[in-house]
């Protein structure tokens, strides 16, 4: 991953702080999410500090508003990033965990619990890939949905609509996803309810932050509380800032041109590991997907580590897939022997990812696999 800003992203920044005294929330970040709702084709969205942030603040909305009591069920998958399952259980909620499938990293749609009480579904998008929306929504029909899009921005339904239009979704922006504000998320939701508690929730509760046409008739009714300093809701501080949103906007523009050249190059990608499907597993071909990295997932494990001396020869930075199996972290140790997840474990002691960006060219993917293939001695 090189720098993926740019000097005309720079320039604009300069001009931007040349020209202002304010840095803080303000209009810069609200033109930033009126520009990304208009590219999701969503009614709301929330520019906030990172997609982890943007994670606990939908849940604890959601939470809130469709009273949701303590200890009720969310489906979560066993490999996924941390803050798609920490939230569940800091905000007072029980995760209950699926194994994935190989195709797609999603949810194991062949294995999913028989569980009526699963109050919400937590799906992450991950890598790029597309999950499984439909047989969810087919097992779990009461359920609330929400998507962790975070570092699959662009994927679409089968429709041609681009993914994010559930009840809430989250997007990332942090250095090396499909584009960046360096650190910062996005929370969409066609809900304006929810909008608006999340509004509340972003800026620590405070009632400033309702929508202009609710703020009379809410403050009115607390007449001995200055209507500045009025907290409605339980908060955080979660509000990102102008420079940020300056550099989003400049960055959105490029967004869509960033995920075709992602596609084009995990195609290619493709085309090369499958020559080799003996050896390794070959994930999800959708057209409807948005690459994020090239996974890389030996069907034996033993091969993993000439993969890696492959890589490291080469000098291409490599990563496990996402955190592997996460019921193996100390982290959820209370919850290890809760969920058999063998495919979960594929990805732990078998897989390895490479990062996919705008920057990444043919004959970089030519080489990779040469080093790959060399080590291998295949």
């Amino acid at each position: 991953m090189k720098s993926a800003i740019t000097d005309s992203d720079k320039i604009k920044l300069i001009e931007f702080i040349a020209s202002t005294d304010k840095f803080t929330c303000g209009e810069k970040v609200a033109e930033f999410e009126r520009n990304w709702s208009e590219w999701l084709a969503c009614k709301h969205s929330l520019f906030v500090t990172s997609g982890s942030t943007a994670n606990i603040l939908l849940l604890s909305a959601v939470k809130e508003l469709y009273k949701i009591p303590n200890g009720s069920k969310v489906l979560v998958p066993a490999c996924t990033w941390v803050t798609n399952v920490a939230p569940v259980f800091q905000l007072g909620l029980e995760p209950v965990f699926c194994d994935i499938n190989l195709k797609d990293y999603s949810f194991d749609t062949e294995n999913l619990p028989n569980d009526d009480d699963i109050k919400i579904v937590f799906v992450t998008h991950l890598l790029g890939f597309n999950a499984p929306m439909d047989k969810l929504k087919e097992k779990y029909p009461k359920a609330i949905f929400l998507e962790d899009i975070c570092e699959s921005h662009g994927i679409k339904e089968p429709s041609g609509r681009k993914r994010g239009h559930g009840t809430g979704s989250t997007f990332s922006f942090y250095f090396g996803h499909h584009m960046t504000t360096i650190e910062g998320g996005m929370v969409c939701t066609n809900n304006t309810e929810l909008y608006e508690l999340m509004r509340l929730k972003r800026n620590h509760g405070c009632a400033r932050h309702l929508l202009p046409e609710n703020y009379d008739k809410v403050t009115s009714q607390y007449p001995d509380i200055n209507p500045a300093f009025l907290f409605l809701t339980d908060g955080y501080n979660f509000k990102n800032t102008e420079i940020n949103a300056v550099l989003g906007i400049e960055q959105l523009k490029r967004l869509d041109e960033n995920i075709q050249i992602r596609k084009d190059n995990y195609e290619y990608f493709i085309k090369k590991l499958i020559h080799y499907e003996d050896y390794f597993h070959i994930p999800d071909t959708s057209s409807s997907n948005s690459s994020y990295a090239f996974p890389i997932i030996c069907k034996n494990k033993d091969n993993r580590p000439d993969v890696i001396k492959g890589l490291d020869n080469l000098g291409v930075e490599h990563r496990p897939i996402v955190s592997g199996n996460l019921l193996k972290h100390p982290f959820l140790h209370k919850w290890k022997d809760t969920c058999t997840a063998p495919n979960a474990d594929i990805l732990h002691y078998n897989g390895v990812y490479v990062g996919n960006s705008q920057f990444v060219t043919n004959y970089m993917i030519e080489r990779l696999f040469t080093s790959v293939i060399e080590s291998l001695k295949l």
